[in-house]
């Protein structure tokens, strides 16, 4: 066990190499023009898939509750009302615009009132897991901070330290060296999943993005417990050890994208590992989760990674919404059918790069 956050010299080395290769192949290949090849192959869907969306974000305008939160199987659970919210920002809707600007205040709202005695950010609803609630809406305050008027801002610049400050405390519980590095349901949890690390992984490093005092050693700290959770096929699994998985394989893959292995030996064989196992139905055990994860990561490869991936996705999942504008919630019948449009809606946004997180 260790008490503090340092990454082992070979992993620390590997990463560098890693790091200045991807910079050196920036050179090479000027991402605009990677982007506008890709945006031309795709182009075909653009109007149906916005339409699509501006449909699922109506729905969810209409089902917020007056206090902000969003309706689920959990209760008014902070996490899926900031997923909610973030679906509205990532289609480039801001807070306190002349449309959902009120719906986006709304929620913001809950989950800062919904802050405990602790700092955790978790509200009055149920939860297996309360790391989900407060890292999924400390990624969204990151993300928002700088969008809102000077009160909630104010509110924002309090709350949001304090809740990083939960993240990097429970990453350095004492575990056994196998779960090191990352996260799971409680803030003092002993092990780690790779699910529950996807979350406070990317607040790290939405915040680090945005200037916050994040510890580099922590993002890669976590990048070392997300490497062994990597099977011999080139997926990853809940935690090391186990079988891959598609929402498991799509969290490791963008945490590789986002946290500086852009496109590295690793992230392009978990890239060929989705596109050999897509998604097809609801009913699949965590298909929005592996939704989610697997288009923003398989956006960020771009190429024909993302074309073939964006093309199965645009064609599945304009077949699945419903005449209401929902989609179904499927296996993920708890988490309801706000949390599977919310999750459709962010997955199906991601060209709009609108959240600053998930821009390339």
């Amino acid at each position: 066990m260790r008490g503090s956050v340092r990454p082992g010299r070979s992993l620390r080395a590997l990463l560098a190499f890693l790091i200045a290769g991807w910079l050196l192949a920036a050179l090479v290949v000027p991402v605009w023009a990677q982007a506008e090849e890709e945006k031309a192959g795709l182009a075909h869907h653009d109007e149906a898939v916005d339409e699509a969306i501006e449909r699922g974000l109506a729905y969810l305008a209409d089902k917020q509750d007056d206090d902000g939160s969003f309706p689920s199987g959990w209760g008014k659970n902070t996490g899926i009302t900031s997923l909610c919210v973030m679906a509205f920002l990532a289609k480039g809707y801001t807070p306190g615009d002349h449309e959902y600007g009120q719906v986006i205040d709304k929620g913001l709202d809950f989950v800062l009132a919904s802050r405990k005695p602790n700092d955790m950010l978790v509200g009055p609803g149920a939860s297996h897991g309360p790391m989900y609630g407060h890292t999924i809406s400390t990624l969204m305050l990151s993300e928002v901070s700088g969008m809102v008027d000077p009160e909630r801002q104010k509110a924002i610049s309090e709350v949001l330290p304090k809740a990083l400050r939960v993240i990097l405390a429970a990453q350095q519980v004492p575990k056994l060296e196998r779960y090191q590095g990352g996260w799971r349901y409680q803030s003092n949890s002993t092990d780690s999943d790779i699910s529950c690390t996807g979350w406070p992984l990317m607040s790290l490093r939405s915040a680090r993005n945005n200037g916050a005092s994040v510890p580099k050693e922590a993002i890669e700290y976590a990048l070392e417990f997300v490497m062994r959770c990597r099977t011999s096929d080139g997926g990853f699994a809940y935690q090391p050890g186990g079988g891959a998985g598609v929402a498991r394989t799509g969290v490791a893959l963008l945490c590789f994208e986002l946290c500086g292995l852009h496109r590295d030996e690793v992230a392009l064989a978990a890239g060929d590992w989705v596109l050999g196992h897509l998604q097809r139905s609801p009913n699949e055990s965590y298909f929005y989760y592996g939704l989610y994860y697997c288009a923003q990561g398989m956006y960020q490869l771009g190429d024909d990674y993302w074309e073939r991936y964006a093309t199965h996705m645009y064609e599945m999942m304009l077949k699945l919404q419903r005449q209401d504008g929902s989609w179904p919630a499927g296996s993920e019948k708890r988490e309801g059918e706000c949390y599977a449009t919310a999750m459709a809606a962010l997955a199906l946004s991601v060209p709009c790069c609108q959240l600053p997180i998930y821009q390339r």
